[in-house]
């Protein structure tokens, strides 16, 4: 399937690609997404393999509960957040500095 026929659950289940210095670094062919919380592990896996046609072997979810900081004197709390790590198939990939 193409990228134009996506469905728009497909398009806004993916929020953004996380790019940080530990995901970088995962061992294998893993990638890092923030998800839609009511997002499921099926629903991420057909949405990777519709938008960027790769083959998903594993998907692993992971909620994060948002941290209480302070801010200049005054009590905030971060967003939650969903994030999902997928395992893609050997000798594929994702251009992540494409997708921003």
């Amino acid at each position: 399937m193409a990228k134009s026929q996506a469905t728009e659950r497909q398009l806004q289940l993916l929020k953004k690609p996380l790019i940080t210095e530990k995901t970088s670094q995962m061992a294998g062919n893993w990638v890092a997404f923030e998800v839609q919380p009511d997002a499921d592990k099926p629903e991420i896996r057909t949405a990777v393999e519709v938008l960027y046609g790769v083959n998903v072997l594993k998907v692993n979810t992971l909620n994060q509960r948002g941290k209480v900081k302070l801010f200049r004197g005054h009590k905030g709390k971060q967003s939650n957040v969903k994030k999902a790590f997928v395992q893609l198939k050997d000798g594929q990939s994702i251009d992540m500095a494409a997708t921003l």
